[in-house]
């Protein structure tokens, strides 16, 4: 996507390791390529989740920390300071003096002192810490600095728990018991005086209970768990235009897979970029084939490039009919694969009912400034709460692009009527995933998997940002009202939400005028109530944030709802007028070139 960039992203700096794809089983290992030297204790070396769970705590992040260090050594006890290079959640690389090195070689007992800053660990680690360690080893690198390895005698994790979790749960689970009887008791308000305004106190209710039942249904859902024996085939297509700043990053991500190398392929489309793209495709392709030899790169990974610019269905499209395996999952060319999402993400398939599966999008550049904060928060209780409420009736009502996978002749079925989806006369541009999403659902099971997670870019300006929200918001309306013609097939709690997730965002702009604008002005009545209850529908998002996921984000789930009601609920009324457009905004598309022209044209005239 071309994204105007006032500032850089701040995204995590993983160790580099010395292999470009170290996830990947050798040809010979039908199990999976994860290290079992981070078993402990008497935990089965084959319980893949238990194993996959290790992996993430020893996955080492490059910092630069001031650490206070506090030793004793042959009873003296020694304080220095020094440098935290990387971290994982099990230990620490420092950076010390010859002789501090020395000493804690033969330390009895170490502490060290230091600050995550947010962004330099994953989400939920950003704290002041305090912690005992025991010495590994030292050594000298290629500078000649004394770097000292040492392992906590508690993981950062089982830390963090005893130091802020518990105060953080509680905190966020009273909130929420709060909140929710808040928002109960008001809308048993709207109940006794609903004779008094029929209309108003209706889209209250509605709106209050397909809230809370999200919430509450998303609190029930659980991921599939993780069958090491079911390691279905699978082809990952990456549709690519104008992504030369990610796009080696993302192939990476999608080769880079704890998976069976027979049963994974990897097919890049560029859809005709005019910026160095293609370039950054043949480098890494070419990389990959001659530094990993024994992983058949040649076999697995692929790339095609579009001769005319055709749009991301055609690209997704003509991947798929190139597909080898029966499952395919769609990425996008900002968005980066956990090792083990493919793995997690197959799960699902073992219904033979199930269509097509999301996996969950967290934000990559998450601490890069306030739009990216609230936009973290957005995407976790969007994936996490609304998707998983969804995935418990097994009717998710969008696949997300970033990450999603579907049942490869279900793909073929549809594949004509989706490339060639016309809506109002006018060509069907964006929206494929909630477009593909309506045809699978049709008569399919579509589901969610918590586990399978990706990082994606998100914009870091308010102007692409927008143009975003507002295509977003087209594609929704367009594909809402598709839905509409068959969701009421579904399971009747679901079909319910269903529709009244369509109701409430449709006439929120109204409401809104209505207690905003009318009430003050005609009765001489502050709104205090209507705002009361926004603030609480906020600060329901916040504490789910923060009780889910203990991350410091939790207060951009407020400024994200307030950004809401202020600017994001205006584009709704735009888009009921527009939602037939087929410009993108964010990128210069055909469709964006030709409305360009055409404005340009009507300058010219009225010159």
């Amino acid at each position: 996507m071309d994204k105007i960039k006032t500032e850089e992203d701040i995204l995590l700096v993983a160790k580099p390791d010395r292999r470009l794809i170290s996830k990947v089983p050798d040809k010979e290992k039908l199990r999976t390529n994860i290290d079992r030297r981070r078993v402990k204790g008497n935990e089965d070396p084959n319980d893949i989740s238990t194993l996959v769970e290790n992996e993430k705590m020893g996955r080492r992040y490059l910092v630069n920390y001031d650490v206070s260090i506090r030793y004793v050594s042959n009873g003296k006890e020694v304080t220095c300071l020094g440098k935290g290079v990387d971290i994982s959640t099990t230990g620490m690389l420092l950076e010390v003096a010859p002789e501090v090195a020395q000493g804690l070689s033969l330390a009895s007992q170490i502490k060290l002192k230091f600050v995550i800053s947010p962004g330099s660990m994953p989400e939920g680690y950003e704290m002041k810490v305090d912690i005992a360690a025991h010495y590994i080893r030292f050594d000298k690198n290629a500078e000649g600095k004394t770097l000292c390895g040492v392992e906590f005698i508690e993981s950062l994790a089982q830390y963090a728990t005893k130091k802020k979790n518990w105060y953080m749960l509680s905190a966020a689970s009273f909130f929420l018991f709060f909140i929710t009887a808040c928002i109960l008791l008001m809308r048993a308000e709207s109940v006794l005086y609903f004779k008094f305004n029929k209309i108003l106190y209706m889209y209250s209710i509605i709106a209050a209970t397909f809230l809370l039942t999200r919430y509450l249904f998303g609190s029930f859902y659980r991921p599939v768990p993780i069958d090491k024996d079911f390691t279905p085939g699978v082809t990952i297509i990456v549709p690519c235009f104008n992504e030369e700043q990610w796009i080696q990053r993302t192939i990476l991500g999608c080769i880079n897979q704890d998976y069976p190398i027979h049963k994974l392929e990897v097919i890049v489309v560029d859809d005709c970029s005019n910026d160095k793209s293609v370039e950054k495709i043949k480098e890494i392709v070419e990389e990959l084939k001659i530094k990993e030899q024994r992983y058949d790169i040649e076999n697995r990974l692929h790339y095609i490039v579009q001769e005319t610019n055709a749009g991301k269905r055609e690209a997704l499209g003509k991947g798929a009919v190139l597909a080898q395996h029966e499952l395919i999952v769609f990425v996008d060319s900002d968005s980066f694969l956990d090792p083990f999402a493919i793995r997690n993400i197959v799960q699902p398939f073992k219904d033979t009912k199930m269509g097509g599966v999301s996996g969950r999008t967290d934000v990559a550049n998450t601490y890069t400034n306030v739009l990216t904060k609230m936009q973290a928060v957005r995407y976790y209780i969007a994936f996490r709460i609304m998707k998983a409420a969804e995935s418990y009736f097994d009717a998710v009502t969008c696949l997300s692009g970033p990450l999603s996978c579907y049942r490869k002749d279900l793909l073929v079925k549809y594949m004509d009527a989706w490339l060639n989806q016309r809506f109002l006369g006018e060509k069907a541009t964006f929206g494929d995933d909630r477009s593909m999403t309506n045809f699978i659902l049709r008569e399919n099971r579509t589901g969610y998997q918590d586990t399978a997670i990706c990082n994606t870019i998100v914009p870091n300006t308010y102007n692409v940002f927008l143009k975003q929200q507002m295509r977003w918001k087209r594609s929704w309306l367009r594909e809402s009202l598709i839905a509409a013609g068959f969701m009421w097939k579904k399971e009747p709690f679901m079909a319910l939400s269903f529709y009244m997730g369509v109701v409430v965002p449709l006439l929120a702009p109204i409401i809104v005028i209505y207690n905003l604008i009318y009430i003050p002005i005609a009765h001489r009545v502050f709104p205090f109530t209507f705002m009361i209850g926004i603030f609480l529908m906020a600060l329901l998002m916040s504490m789910a944030q923060l009780f889910l996921r203990r991350s410091s984000t939790w207060i951009y789930g407020l400024w994200f709802c307030l950004y809401y009601e202020a600017v994001l609920l205006w584009q709704m009324p735009i888009a009921w007028v527009t939602f037939w457009k087929t410009t993108w905004g964010t990128r210069m598309t055909p469709a964006d070139l030709a409305e360009l022209l055409k404005k340009n044209r009507k300058k010219q005239e009225r010159a």
